[in-house]
């Protein structure tokens, strides 16, 4: 199985598909939720789906709904490729953020503590920043930031230190290079929590991940029509927090601005106004799950 779509019918329920709607699906991957979208579409329905991991072009290929279209790209450039294609409004913008199944599992993408291979991490294989790089070229306190920062580690200071002085001796290329660094300070009984922190601070640096979410939130309610939904699933704190604020304040940080009657200027209604998780049935089945959290909202 190539990936299990995480909040499956909660996503597409919120999205409120039109048959004749316009709809972008900015995480393709296997395809799980575009084809969910697709099966409500009717022929005149258009969904576009960008994915810049080269693997999803394959699992495209075997879609043949005559509004379907690949935009093979990172979704932060959202509306320069969705003008490409001469769309200038949505009726829905669905993103699902989490890794896919299939570049966990695979041992030479360099995603996962459970293989042995090279430390790579990208989701774009053409981009020039591997995780290997990163490690052995970046200032120790480029590292703190990172191990603090994305992998919320608490000990990030004393593990830059270390991975310097590692890396000085001789370079640390693989995975198991790196968690023969980390063993030594991750917390006993919990290494493989502190490996997975690591590792989410290296894949968000890797793809410049937070930053490609702030653009990408930026321009929904530009690409979006009045009443559209944005339906957002995030898988830790750092990505849900950006959602959330952006939702609510229409900004990432600080309070949401005013006019000059002291009427709140947001762009989006929630719709949840809690996040949505899995079920007890989902998380039994698909384990992957149990970070989940889904938001929905409505373009005023």
């Amino acid at each position: 199985m190539y990936h299990v779509p995480v909040l499956l019918e909660k996503s597409i329920a919120g999205l409120d598909i039109r048959p004749d709607g316009i709809y972008a699906d900015l995480t393709f991957g296997g395809g799980g939720h575009s084809r969910a979208i697709l099966e409500k579409l009717g022929p005149e329905g258009k969904l576009f789906a960008f994915d810049q991991d080269p693997d999803a072009a394959v699992n495209a290929a075997a879609i043949d709904h005559p509004g379907f279209t690949l935009v093979p790209t990172n979704f932060r450039y959202l509306r320069r490729y969705l003008k490409l294609h001469g769309v200038t409004q949505l009726d829905g913008i669905l993103a699902d953020l989490g890794i896919s199944s299939h570049q966990i599992d695979s041992a030479e993408r360099g995603f996962s503590t459970r293989f042995e291979g090279d430390l790579d991490m990208r989701m774009d294989q053409q981009a020039d920043l591997t995780a290997q790089k990163l490690i052995n070229t970046y200032p120790e306190e480029q590292l703190h930031r990172i191990f603090g920062l994305y992998g919320e580690i608490t000990n990030a200071r004393t593990l830059a230190a270390a991975v310097v002085k590692a890396r000085f001796t001789a370079p640390i290329r693989t995975i198991n290079d790196l968690k023969a660094v980390l063993n030594k300070f991750a917390p006993r009984g919990k290494e493989f929590k502190y490996y997975a922190q690591v590792f989410q601070a290296l894949r968000i640096e890797v793809n410049d991940e937070l930053k490609a979410l702030e653009e990408m939130l930026e321009q929904s309610p530009q690409v979006l029509r009045p009443g559209g939904r944005l339906v957002v699933l995030a898988y830790h704190s750092l990505e849900d927090r950006l959602v959330k604020n952006f939702i609510n304040h229409g900004k990432f940080t600080g309070e949401a601005e005013k006019d000059l009657f002291g009427n709140v200027k947001v762009p989006f209604r929630p719709v949840t106004r809690k996040p949505v998780e899995a079920d007890a049935e989902e998380l039994a089945r698909n384990p992957r799950s149990r970070s989940a959290k889904l938001r929905v909202a409505e373009k005023i």
